[in-house]
C-alpha cells in the first residue's frame, strides 16, 4: 500500500508544478488597478479574485481639512467564512472639506485569489495622490459613512519579506466588469424593516391604543373615504418622527464611522441590544417622563387632517416603552451603516409597517382580537429576536466559547419565553412548551461546548464536521516552531508547516478539504512533525523569518529550519499529496 501511495504522488508531480505557478501572477499591488475617477476612489481586481469589505478604508495622510469615504457599495458574494467581498471593480465616494494642493489618499484593501491555489495577501495599504479640487465638497445632507481604522493586525502582516522563488511577476490585466448593485439586498433589507415597524404595533403599548387613536381623530366610524385620508395622515405623521430619527442615526454613524467594525464598537452595541431585551422582556420600561408625555398627549382634541398628522408625530414617543427596544435596534443598525438617505428609508418604511393596523382601524372601522396573554408572548418573542441579534453581532470578534455562551442564554431566554417551566393545554400549548423543551435541551448542549472550548477538554463526543476538524490536526503542533524542529530533529523526520491567519478563508477551505485526506494524513505520520502557525495573530516574529507574504502558506523544512520548498494557497488533496511526494 505505502508503494502505491509513492506512486500515486509521483504521477501527480505535474499538477503540483501547475499550481505552484498560479500565485506568482497575482500581486497584491501590481494586480489591484487603483485610481480617483468622478470623485470617487477605484480599485479593480482580475477575474478569479476579490476584495474583502472588512479591510477596506480610504483615509487623508496629514494636510489640511477633512475627508470622508463612504458609503462603501453592497458586496457581492460572501467567502467562507461569511465575510463581504467584491468582484470587479469598487467605487468608494469621498467628500471633502477645507482640502488644498495635492491630498493623499491612503487606500487599505485585502485582495484574494480563488480556486486552488488561492490565496488571501495581508491587508496593503497604498497611496493615492489627488488634487483637492477634483474632490467634490461634503454635502450637508448626505456625509457619508468611513471605514473601519487599520486593525493591529494588519500592520503585522505587512513587514513579512517575500521569498525570492515566490515573488510575483507584474502582468497587465484588463480591468473586470463592474458588479450590477444588489437590488435584491436592499428589498430584503427593507421588508425585514417593514416587518419589524408591524410587530412593534402588537406590542401592549401600542396594540390597544389603535382603535382609542383612532376614534380621537375621528377616523372610527366615519365613512371608509375620510377614515382613509385621517388614517394616512396619521402614519405620515408617524413616518416624519421616525424618518428624523433615522436621519439623525446615520448621521451619528457617520461621524463615529471608523469604530463601526471594530470590537470597541460592536461589544458595546451587543450590550445595548441585550438590555432592548431585557426591557421587552419585562425587566424594565423605557419610558417619557409623565410631565412630557401629558403635554405631548394634550387635551385629546386632534380633529381633523392637522390633528391626526400631529397625533401621529407624538404617537412614536408616547409607545416608547415598547417601541423603544424595537426602534432602538433599527437605529443601531443604521448607525452602524451611516448612509443618510438609506437610513431616513428604512425608519420611513417601519412607520408604514406600524400604521398597517391603523389604516385598517381607521378606514374600515375594523375590530382589534382583544389583547391578553398572546400580546405579552409576542412582545417577549420580539425580545428574543433582539437578544439574538446580539449576539449575532459580535460572533466574529469574540473567542469560541464566549459565543457559545451567548447563544446558550439565548435558547434559555428562548424556552422561557415559550413557557418550559409552565403547564401547557391543547394541541397549541403543548407544541410551544415541546419547542420550548427543545430549546432548554439545545442550551444544555451549547453550555457544555462552552465549557469544553474554555477549558480544552471534552465532555461531549464529536460527531460530523467537528470530528473531522479534529482528526485532520490529530498530532499535530500548534504555534511552537522551535520545538517542532528539536522533535524532527529527534526522529529524524521533515517539518510541515501550515501557515494561516483567522480571516483567512482559502485556510479553512484547506483545514476542509484538503488535510482531512486519508493518504495525506498518513504520509505525514511517517515523514513528518506537522505544526500549524498563526503568523498573523499568535505568531508575529515568524513572519519575517519564513518569508510569508500570503495565506495559505505550506512550508517544507529539514529538521535543521531549512527551507525545502514552498506552496502557496488552497491546494486539492491531490496537488498536495503530488508536492510532498516531490522532496
Amino acid at each position: 500500500m505505502r508503494s502505491l501511495t509513492t506512486l500515486l504522488m509521483s504521477l501527480l508531480l505535474p499538477v503540483a508544478a501547475w499550481a505552484q505557478k498560479a500565485d506568482p501572477s497575482f500581486d497584491a499591488v501590481k494586480s489591484v488597478g487603483l485610481a480617483f475617477q468622478k470623485g470617487a476612489v477605484v480599485l479593480t481586481v482580475p477575474p478569479d479574485a476579490h476584495l474583502k469589505a472588512s479591510f477596506m478604508e480610504v483615509a487623508k495622510k496629514g494636510g489640511p481639512g477633512t475627508l470622508k469615504a463612504g458609503p462603501l457599495p453592497a458586496t457581492t458574494a460572501k467567502d467562507e467564512i461569511g465575510d463581504g467581498i467584491w468582484h470587479g471593480t469598487v467605487r468608494i465616494p469621498v467628500r471633502g472639506e477645507g482640502l488644498s494642493g495635492t491630498v493623499q489618499l491612503e487606500v487599505t484593501y485585502q485582495p484574494c485569489t480563488e480556486g486552488e491555489g488561492g490565496v488571501c495577501f495581508p491587508p496593503t495599504t497604498r497611496t493615492l495622490e489627488v488634487r483637492a479640487s477634483e474632490i467634490p465638497v461634503a454635502a450637508l445632507a448626505a456625509v457619508p459613512a468611513e471605514k473601519p481604522a487599520v486593525s493591529p493586525m494588519e500592520k503585522a502582516a505587512e513587514s513579512p519579506v517575500p521569498a525570492a522563488s515566490s515573488l510575483p511577476t507584474a502582468q497587465a490585466i484588463p480591468p473586470a466588469p463592474a458588479p450590477a448593485p444588489a437590488e435584491d439586498g436592499l428589498f430584503w433589507s427593507l421588508l425585514l424593516v417593514f416587518l419589524f415597524g408591524m410587530g412593534a404595533s402588537f406590542t401592549p403599548c401600542v396594540y390597544p391604543m389603535i382603535p382609542i387613536t383612532m376614534a380621537i381623530v375621528g377616523a372610527k366610524g366615519s365613512g371608509k373615504t375620510r377614515g382613509f385620508a385621517l388614517s394616512l395622515a396619521l402614519v405620515l405623521g408617524m413616518a416624519v418622527t421616525y424618518t428624523a430619527l433615522g436621519v439623525l442615526a446615520a448621521r451619528a454613524g457617520s461621524a463615529a464611522g471608523a469604530w463601526a467594525q471594530q470590537p470597541a464598537f460592536l461589544i458595546p452595541v451587543s450590550i445595548l441590544f441585550a438590555a432592548f431585551a431585557l426591557s421587552l422582556f419585562g425587566a424594565f420600561e423605557i419610558s417619557l417622563p409623565s410631565g412630557l408625555a401629558m403635554r405631548l398627549q394634550g387635551d385629546g382634541s386632534r380633529k381633523g387632517l392637522s390633528g391626526a398628522f400631529l397625533m401621529g408625530m407624538v404617537l412614536g414617543p408616547l409607545s416608547a416603552p415598547c417601541v423603544g427596544p424595537i426602534i432602538g435596534s433599527v437605529l443601531v443598525d443604521i448607525a452602524q451603516k451611516g448612509e443618510v438617505f438609506l437610513g431616513g428609508l428604512k425608519l420611513f418604511i417601519f412607520a408604514l409597517g406600524m400604521g398597517v393596523l391603523f389604516m385598517a382601524v381607521g378606514t374600515f372601522s375594523a375590530a382589534l382580537p382583544k389583547s391578553g396573554e398572546w400580546l405579552t408572548r409576542f412582545k417577549q418573542g420580539m425580545g428574543l429576536v433582539v437578544l439574538g441579534f446580539a449576539a449575532w453581532n459580535v460572533r466574529l470578534v469574540v473567542p469560541d466559547w464566549a459565543n457559545f455562551a451567548m447563544w446558550t442564554v439565548v435558547m434559555l431566554a428562548g424556552a422561557a419565553v415559550l413557557g418550559a417551566f409552565e403547564a401547557a393545554s391543547g394541541l397549541v400549548g403543548q407544541l410551544r412548551k415541546g419547542t420550548a423543551l427543545l430549546m432548554l435541551v439545545l442550551a444544555a448542549l451549547l453550555g457544555l461546548r462552552a465549557t469544553e472550548t474554555y477549558l480544552k477538554v471534552d465532555l461531549l463526543p464529536r460527531g460530523g464536521a467537528a470530528a473531522a476538524a479534529k482528526e485532520e490536526h490529530a498530532g499535530w503542533m500548534e504555534q511552537d516552531l522551535e520545538a517542532a524542529l528539536v522533535k524532527a530533529k529527534a526522529e529524524r523526520k521533515l517539518v510541515l508547516v501550515d501557515i494561516y491567519a483567522d480571516w483567512c478563508a482559502q485556510c479553512k477551505e484547506l483545514d476542509e478539504k484538503t488535510w482531512p485526506d486519508a493518504a495525506l494524513r498518513q504520509w505525514i505520520a511517517q515523514n513528518a512533525v506537522a505544526i500549524r502557525i498563526d503568523t498573523d495573530a499568535k505568531r508575529k516574529d515568524l513572519a519575517g523569518k519564513l518569508q510569508v507574504r500570503s495565506y495559505p502558506t505550506v512550508i517544507l523544512l529539514d529538521a535543521e529550519g531549512k527551507e525545502l520548498r514552498r506552496i502557496l494557497g488552497f491546494q486539492k488533496p491531490e496537488t498536495m499529496k503530488a508536492w510532498l511526494s516531490g522532496h
